[in-house]
C-alpha cells in the first residue's frame, strides 16, 4: 500500500517572528518620551504668575504699610511703594513690643511643640497603621473625635489645672497642653499606611527586632518626609497661635502673638506700627521656609516615588 503525502497548505497565513530590531526601537522611542520634559502652555504660565502675585501680595502690602507713616497709610487710595520709614518703625515695633524676649519664647515654644509633635505622631501613628492590639480601631476613632471638639471648650479647666501644677504665667503652661495633637497621629497612620511595607515589618520580626527597634531602624527612615512636613505645619501653628497664650501668659513673658497685642494698646492705633511687628513676626517663618524648603520639598518627592 503506497501512502502518499499531502500537499503542505499554501493558503494557511504563516507565522512569522516579531521584528525584533523594531520593536526594541518602540521601545526605546517611548522610553525617550517618558524622560522628556514636558513644557506648560502660556495659560499655565500665566495662571501661575497670578497665583504667584496674589500670595506674595499680602506679605509684599505689610512691607509697604510698614514702611510708612499712620497718615499715608489710612489715606485713600493707599499706598503701593515703600516708604523711607522702614527701619525706624521696625526699630519703635522690637522695643515698644519686646520682641527680643517674645521671639526667644516663640522659638522655645515652637520648636519643642514641633519636635514632640512629630515624635508622638509618628510612634502613634506606626502603632495604629501597622501594630495589630485589642481596641485599636477605638481607640483610633476617639483620638478622630477630639478634632471634633472646640478647643474654647477646653480652656477654664486647663487653665485651672495649669494654675495647680504652678505653671500660670510661664511657658510649660503653653507647652504641655500641645505636645501632640490628633491631627498629626492622622497624618502619619495615613501616610505609614501607604508608605511603609508590611514586609518590612515583618522582616524586622524575623530578625528578632522588638517593636521599638524597628520603630527606630525602619519607621523613621520611610516617615522621614512626612515627619519633616509636620514640622513645618506644626512650627508655624505653634508660632502663630494667640488665643491659648494670651489666655495663660501676659506682658512680662509673652509669644510674638502676645507681643503684638502691646502695640494695638491706646486711643488711636498706628496702623504702620503695628504692620512693622507683624513683619517682625514673620522674618523667622520666612528665613526657616527659605532655608528648609528646599529639603522639605525634596523630601515630599522622595516619599511620593517610594509610595
Amino acid at each position: 500500500m503506497t501512502i502518499h503525502s499531502l500537499p503542505a497548505r499554501t493558503d494557511a497565513p504563516a507565522r512569522t517572528e516579531p521584528d525584533k530590531p523594531a520593536r526594541r526601537g518602540g521601545r526605546r522611542l517611548l522610553r525617550e518620551r517618558a524622560g522628556r520634559t514636558h513644557h506648560a502652555g502660556p495659560l499655565a504660565y500665566v495662571l501661575l504668575a497670578v497665583m504667584a502675585i496674589l500670595s506674595i501680595f499680602p506679605l509684599y502690602w505689610t512691607m509697604v504699610a510698614a514702611s510708612t507713616d499712620n497718615t499715608r497709610v489710612s489715606q485713600t487710595p493707599p499706598p503701593f511703594l515703600p516708604g523711607p520709614n522702614l527701619f525706624s518703625n521696625l526699630a519703635r515695633a522690637w522695643d515698644e513690643a519686646a520682641m527680643g524676649k517674645a521671639m526667644i519664647n516663640s522659638t522655645i515654644v515652637a520648636g519643642v511643640i514641633a519636635l514632640s509633635t512629630v515624635f508622638f505622631a509618628t510612634l502613634a501613628g506606626f502603632a495604629f497603621a501597622k501594630l495589630r492590639f485589642k481596641g485599636r480601631n477605638i481607640l483610633l476613632m476617639l483620638v478622630i473625635g477630639t478634632m471634633m471638639v472646640p478647643p474654647q471648650l477646653g480652656v477654664v479647666p486647663l487653665f485651672m489645672m495649669m494654675s495647680e501644677l504652678g505653671w500660670s504665667q510661664q511657658l510649660p503652661a503653653v507647652i504641655f497642653p500641645t505636645l501632640v495633637s490628633a491631627v498629626g497621629v492622622f497624618f502619619m497612620r495615613q501616610y505609614l499606611s501607604e508608605a511603609l511595607p508590611d514586609e518590612l515589618v515583618e522582616a524586622g520580626r524575623v530578625d528578632g527586632a522588638h517593636s521599638l527597634r524597628i520603630f527606630w531602624s525602619i519607621v523613621l527612615p520611610v516617615a522621614r518626609p512626612a515627619m519633616a512636613v509636620l514640622f513645618m505645619i506644626t512650627f508655624v501653628h505653634a508660632w502663630n497661635d494667640f488665643f491659648w497664650p494670651f489666655v495663660v501668659l501676659d506682658m512680662s513673658n509673652p509669644t510674638v502673638p502676645v507681643a503684638l497685642t502691646q502695640l494695638s494698646a491706646g486711643y488711636v492705633r498706628d496702623q504702620s506700627l503695628i504692620m512693622a511687628g507683624a513683619l517682625l513676626g514673620t522674618l523667622p517663618l520666612l528665613a526657616m521656609f527659605i532655608v528648609f524648603g528646599r529639603q522639605i520639598v525634596s523630601g515630599i518627592m522622595a516619599g511620593a516615588v517610594k509610595g
